[in-house]
Parts: C-alpha cells; sequence; structure tokens
C-alpha cells in the first residue's frame, strides 16, 4: 500500500525499471515505504523522493517534470496503471 492506495506491480514492471534505470527492486520499495500514509500529499517528501530517484539513476530531473510529477500525484491524477504509464 502507498498513499492509502493499493498499487500493484508485476515483477515484469520491476525488471523493465530496473534495466532502464539500474535501480533494483529492493531500492524502489525502499523509497515507496516513504510515501506511506499521508506523504503522498506532502510536496516536500515528494520532491525529496524525486531527486533521491534522480540521483539514483544519474539523471537530473527538470523543476518543470518535478513540477508535473508532483501535481499529478497530489490532485490524485496517477494512472491505474502505471505499466501503461510507462510505455
Amino acid at each position: 500500500m502507498v498513499g492509502g492506495f493499493i498499487l500493484k506491480f508485476s515483477d515484469n514492471f520491476f525488471k523493465k525499471v530496473e534495466k532502464k534505470t539500474n535501480v533494483n527492486k529492493e531500492t524502489i520499495l525502499s523509497l515507496a515505504e516513504r510515501l506511506q500514509d499521508d506523504n503522498m500529499k506532502n510536496e516536500s517528501v515528494l520532491r525529496d523522493v524525486i531527486k533521491q530517484i534522480g540521483a539514483l539513476t544519474g539523471k537530473k530531473v527538470p523543476k518543470e517534470k518535478e513540477d508535473k510529477i508532483v501535481k499529478t500525484i497530489i490532485n490524485d491524477e496517477v494512472p491505474d496503471n502505471i505499466e501503461d504509464y510507462m510505455k
């Protein structure tokens, strides 16, 4: 459960993410734990996690993209199927 709702991810999803980012499943799940309870609506926590992900992947997340990600999450506009969103 993340942020009060349950997200289901297949092992295939984690393999795709790891292949694209070199970030393993355990690290992803650890970051997801930071987003428990009310933290999904905490802009500061969201921005910190986004920056951590950028550092882990060696990619800088532009401010505009960070703003869009934060807005999408805070406004509950995250698609039900994250795997389709990644394509």
